[in-house]
């Protein structure tokens, strides 16, 4: 689990695994004081049992694993108590890995060579980190790009303004046009998340909407009272609307 800061930019990072290593007191063969291993007489140290079925003129050959070796060809006769004559044993150990900038909830890191230790000699296997990225108090994210929502009043909104807005570089200032409708979205190019497949970062996408206040001051009321006054029902527009909507259905010709 990292934050969403980490994400951003990348970090380092260093976990605890538990995963199965060569036994350190037999070396991996799995037997007492590194005693000789013996044939497997199941299958004569092939590893493998043939098995031949007759069906009329036909012959079927099944060739399975040796269920008394595990594939090895040979057996333990006096098993490793470390071990117990498995060759391996469990152990915890502390690995340091790179996260790269631009990461996800639920992007995997392959590590190759760090996980189980493989069979009857074969190479050891991979270990696979699932990230897990906190939410940000602010910022929502799609992808490469960043969304964030920021509240302005009705007269910042209407008469236009400069503010300021997080990023994840500092802050940045945005030109807030006169009569700026809520809703609108303004884009900051180049301000979001290093974009992991096409390289590069995405964009902010800052949406402003209005504030209302819960509480307004006596004077704060006042003030909106004449400005309602100067405007009734939102300047015309809600009679303008209505009337452009009646208009429309009086047109429709009838079923």
């Amino acid at each position: 689990e990292i934050s969403f800061e980490e994400a951003a930019r990348g970090a380092r990072k260093e976990i605890e695994v538990v995963r199965e290593e060569e036994c350190p007191s037999c070396g991996g063969t799995g037997a007492e004081g590194g005693t000789a291993l013996t044939t497997c007489p199941r299958c004569g140290g092939r590893g493998q049992i043939r098995e031949v079925q007759t069906h009329g003129f036909s012959q079927f050959v099944r060739i399975q694993v040796c269920p008394r070796c595990g594939g090895s060809g040979r057996i333990v006769e006096r098993p490793c108590p470390t071990c117990g004559g498995s060759g391996v044993v469990s152990r915890a150990r502390k690995i340091s890995i790179n996260i790269p900038a631009g990461v996800d909830t639920g992007s995997q890191l392959r590590l190759a060579g760090e996980g189980e230790k493989g069979r009857n000699g074969g190479p050891p296997g991979d270990l696979y980190v699932v990230i897990h990225v906190r939410p940000h108090e602010f910022f929502q994210r799609d992808g490469a790009d960043l969304y964030l929502e920021v509240p302005l009043s009705y007269t910042t909104l209407v008469l236009g303004g400069e503010i300021e807005v997080p990023t994840l570089d500092g802050k940045a200032k945005i030109r807030i046009p006169a009569g700026t409708d809520s809703g609108t979205v303004f884009r900051l190019r180049g301000k979001g998340l290093p974009d992991l497949r096409r390289g590069g970062r995405g964009d902010e996408k800052v949406r402003v909407v209005v504030m209302v206040p819960k509480d307004p001051s006596k004077r704060e009321r006042e003030l909106l009272e004449e400005l309602r006054s100067l405007r009734p029902d939102g300047s015309g527009e809600a009679h303008s609307f209505f009337g452009r909507l009646g208009r429309r259905g009086s047109r429709r010709k009838p079923r």
